[in-house]
């Protein structure tokens, strides 16, 4: 499983569980919650009433009293009350007058006249000056049939003469403890929702961070120049700058030791006949043998100068953390390239043919640009035989440069065309020795870091072509 999706699945498992117990607490609370308000009401309707009561009493007339014609005469219209989308046309009170033995002098739904409810919680604690409620059901095994009762003291001269109780079935509040419950369970799903959202939000993110990661060492471990990603975060960023550093003392070691073996391998030649050179000499050899060793040991040491200036050149190169960048007019600097190889060529006998440079221009090095395409054109120039030519073309594609540099030389052989472009790796010339084996890896340095291409391939009938691309 991938990291993202377990960090999604637990935050989302810590929110769920967090919101089930937050959700259960509300749901669990909204009935007795309501039921509290209402028996709220409840107490205020039975103590506003008892004072009614009280005056119909005082009459001796509580069956006919104005408490009762108030009563009778409240279901007489439609109330037609629309309270947050509950509708309510009708009076749902039940009130009920005892005298001061709990007799039963007046009841609104007429059910239990002249009973006995002094052994009812709410007339009994009341009678006895203390605060009288109950909830009965009116089915024994019906929940939904409960009616609650709160009841109130009828006073006269401090003495209580009677109870009154106002009952409100349960079953009344019903649409307002499911419309409550409903409106917290979708606001739980949205909540659930949201969550659900920021936690994509933050895997995306993480994920997002993770694969720059992965695209900046895949890039790395294909030889690309890939800039240091940005994480956006203290911890992701220390953690890329480690994998930075990390892949900087590898190289480096690597470097090292490849230069070494290399540098050794390829330095075994010229001081082996430097020695040898020497070795005859101390034989006090005639003169014109002598001039012929001095001669080899002056090449050798030249070629041993060249090769350390190219090889710092070289690790001068390779060690560059970026491009300076600038502006670059790609047509001038061919031909300012070509204007300087001219003398070169003809000393050679080698005819370069300027083709046609369409106008372009982009963002890089202009000196190590040059660079690689002189020694491109000194690649050319050494395998054209005298009386060949060199030429030279620019085209501008769609998001590209391309640069073609064909010759007419004896072209590359197959064994080494996937080899051209290793380092210390060279191919025989017919009138000059072998070259550092430089100048190839470094045009290909160059086209790394500026994210182009290099291609090596032959001709027909005869001669080779190099093909220099460059994103515009």
């Amino acid at each position: 499983m991938r990291i993202g999706l377990r960090l999604l699945l637990g935050y989302f498992l810590i929110v769920a569980v967090a919101g089930y117990f937050v959700l259960s607490i509300f749901v669990q609370e909204v009935k007795p919650g309501v039921r509290r308000a209402t028996e709220g009401t409840l107490v205020d309707t039975a103590n506003l009433l008892a004072q009614v009561a009280r005056l119909d009493m005082r009459h001796g007339d509580a069956a006919k009293g104005q408490l009762a014609q108030a009563i009778a005469q409240l279901n007489q219209r439609p109330i037609g009350a629309n309270i947050a989308g509950i509708r309510k046309d009708r009076n749902e009170y039940r009130v009920y007058l005892t005298d001061g033995r709990g007799k039963v002098i007046f009841d609104s739904s007429g059910q239990a006249l002249g009973q006995d409810y002094s052994r009812w919680n709410d007339v009994y604690l009341t009678l006895r000056g203390q605060y009288g409620a109950r909830s009965t059901r009116t089915i024994a095994d019906d929940e939904s049939s409960s009616v609650m009762y709160v009841a109130a003291p009828v006073v006269e001269q401090g003495q209580i003469i009677g109870v009154l109780s106002v009952g409100k079935p349960n079953s009344t509040m019903a649409p307002v403890i499911r419309r409550s419950e409903r409106r917290i369970l979708l606001a739980g799903a949205v909540l659930l929702g949201i969550a659900l959202a920021i936690g994509l939000g933050f895997v995306w993110w993480i994920n997002r961070s993770i694969n720059r990661l992965v695209s900046y060492a895949d890039g790395v471990a294909h030889g690309e120049v890939v800039p240091l990603p940005h994480m956006g975060s203290v911890e992701l960023t220390q953690l890329a700058q480690a994998l930075e550093s990390m892949r900087m003392k590898l190289e480096g070691k690597a470097y090292i030791e490849q230069y070494v073996h290399t540098l050794t391998h390829e330095l075994k030649s010229p001081l082996a006949a430097i020695r040898g050179a020497a070795e005859l000499l101390q034989e006090s050899p005639p003169p014109a043998t002598a001039k012929r060793f001095l001669t080899n040991i002056e090449q050798q040491s030249a070629r041993i100068q060249q090769l350390v200036d190219k090889l710092l050149v070289q690790a001068q190169l390779e060690s560059r953390p970026g491009l300076e960048l600038a502006t670059i007019a790609l047509a001038p600097l061919v031909r300012q390239i070509v204007a300087g190889k001219e003398a070169q060529a003809a000393q050679r006998g080698v005819t370069i043919k300027l083709g046609e440079l369409a106008e372009a221009s982009l963002t890089g090095d202009a000196f190590l640009l040059g660079q690689a395409l002189s020694n491109l054109l000194d690649n050319a120039l050494d395998f054209t035989p005298v009386g060949g030519s060199v030429s030279i073309d620019g085209e501008r594609l769609e998001h590209h440069y391309q640069i073609t540099i064909c010759d007419t030389g004896s072209g590359i052989p197959d064994y080494a065309l996937d080899k051209v472009f290793e380092r210390f790796y060279s191919l025989a010339r017919e009138d000059k020795p072998k070259s550092s084996g430089l100048g190839l890896n470094f045009v290909q340095e160059v086209v790394r870091l500026h994210r182009g291409t290099i291609r090596l391939q032959n001709l027909q009938p005869t001669g080779a072509k190099a093909i220099f691309t460059l994103p515009l």
